[in-house]
């Protein structure tokens, strides 16, 4: 008998996410060595479909052992070498996390700061940029912890003026809306697997320009995390197959899985279903009486939805009545927005209308309406 018992959950939160029974079955799949040729057919399986899903034809396409954040430590201990100067526009707890790591990495952080939930406008992204003139810059496309989208194309065109590489944090973006990081500019993208994705935790997918490849292997300085040396693990996924760390396979069948997925439905039919059940769940929202955190419709992302909660509501008490009563999981606000908002995620199986008409029917309860 299983000693594993969790209970029933309906995932409306920020991530992890609702995870597809296929995906569940791929996992149950006998695993092989991580130098096995099924493992690397599997691994160039998945570098095709993160290239489609993050709009690339990057060569250097991968994904890393470890959660979203190692994903952003990769980047920043390669590309933000220590002494050089990384601008960051912070509006939000995960852009605030990209500063922290590149202090201890040693980098020169320039932070352009806003207050949590606005975003930068492409006159002010390219002012910035002029005047720092920095090596590497930074920015957080869809911001978890606020709800607000942020276009980069303005930042990059800035950035690639003055020689500076981008590093973009799609962490909550990949898979579920249009990244384009060829289109766009982006020289370094990292995400995660549980959220757009709708996979279980576990890995990082991340994508490097070929730009941003010659100045990493001109680097004559080590990263100072060997685990999350990219030069090193293009040893091991790439061409040379040379040993560097035990893989956890069975995420990797469950991400090739995920990626078949979206390949049926297509991304842009995927992209299409998210958008148009953010419409509906604005709907929803605003027929409550309730509003969006993001007041600007276009700048909302898609597929993590910022509700502002109403006066005379209790926060902890209502997430805590949807756990318990339905199974439902959704998140609140921390930092500056700490009991001010609740993050409703609507991605991968519960981005239909069957699964936001059972949301809104326990919420409109739990609410009192």
């Amino acid at each position: 008998m299983l000693t594993v018992n969790p209970p029933k959950r309906f995932l409306f939160g920020p991530g992890p996410t609702q995870v597809a029974d296929r995906v569940y079955d791929a996992m149950r799949q006998p695993i092989v060595g991580h130098l096995d040729p099924y493992f690397f057919e599997v691994v160039q399986d998945i570098q095709k479909g993160l290239r489609t899903a993050y709009g690339t034809a990057n060569d250097f396409t991968m994904a890393i052992s470890g959660t979203g954040s190692a994903g952003m430590e990769a980047a920043i201990t390669n590309f933000a070498e220590p002494g050089s100067k990384f601008l960051v526009f912070n509006a939000g707890y995960f852009a605030d996390r990209m500063c922290d790591m590149g202090a201890r990495h040693g980098a020169q952080v320039v932070r352009a700061d806003k207050p949590w939930g606005e975003w930068f406008t492409d006159e002010e992204v390219r002012e910035i940029i002029l005047r720092e003139q920095p090596a590497t810059v930074g920015f957080v496309h869809a911001e978890t912890s606020t709800g607000v989208l942020q276009d980069g194309t303005a930042i990059c065109k800035a950035a690639h003026e003055i020689g500076a590489l981008v590093i973009a944090d799609c962490v909550t973006s990949l898979g579920a809306l249009h990244i384009g990081v060829d289109e766009m500019g982006i020289d370094i993208a990292y995400s995660c697997t549980q959220k757009g994705m709708s996979c279980p935790p576990g890995l990082s997918p991340i994508t490097v320009s070929p730009r941003a490849m010659d100045r990493l292997r001109a680097r004559t300085s080590t990263p100072d995390i060997w685990y999350l040396d990219l030069k090193l693990l293009d040893t091991y996924y790439g061409q040379a197959h040379r040993y560097h760390h035990t893989a956890p396979i069975t995420t990797f069948y469950a991400l090739k899985e995920g990626l078949a997925l979206m390949n049926e439905e297509g991304l842009d039919n995927r992209i299409a279903r998210h958008l148009d059940m953010h419409k509906k769940f604005v709907a929803g929202v605003e027929a409550l009486g309730l509003k969006m955190n993001v007041p600007d419709p276009s700048r909302r992302i898609p597929n993590l939805n910022t509700v502002v909660i109403p006066e005379g509501v209790d926060d902890l008490a209502t997430r805590k009545q949807l756990l318990n009563e339905y199974g439902i999981e959704i998140s609140g606000g921390f930092g500056p927005l700490a009991g001010k908002i609740f993050r409703v995620g609507i991605m991968g199986p519960l981005a239909t209308e069957e699964k936001l008409a059972f949301f809104f029917d326990a919420f409109k309860k739990v609410l009192g309406k």
